[in-house]
């Protein structure tokens, strides 16, 4: 049975969002909050999880992410203030 993925964006101390994917969202923000998550969230604390969404698959999850990343900041804002 595959693993379930979702889609998080954290909002940083500097205000700045970073966008990922994962099979487990708190663990993967503790991993971010321990310095251990990616090097672009790493000085970057506090981190707040502002958005989620369920993905299904690695692949959708992927697409998703790039689909996001692509976005201008407002339409990420619009996305979370949803």
């Amino acid at each position: 049975m595959e693993k379930c993925w979702y889609l998080y964006i954290l909002r940083c101390r500097d205000d700045s969002l970073y966008t990922g994917i994962t099979t487990d969202v708190q663990v993967r923000l503790e991993a971010h909050r321990a310095g251990k998550g990616a090097k672009y969230t790493r000085g970057r604390a506090p981190l707040e999880l502002v958005y989620s969404e369920t993905c299904g698959d690695h692949s959708a999850a992927l697409k998703r992410e790039a689909q996001i990343k692509s976005l201008p900041r407002a339409g990420k804002m619009k996305l979370i203030e949803q």
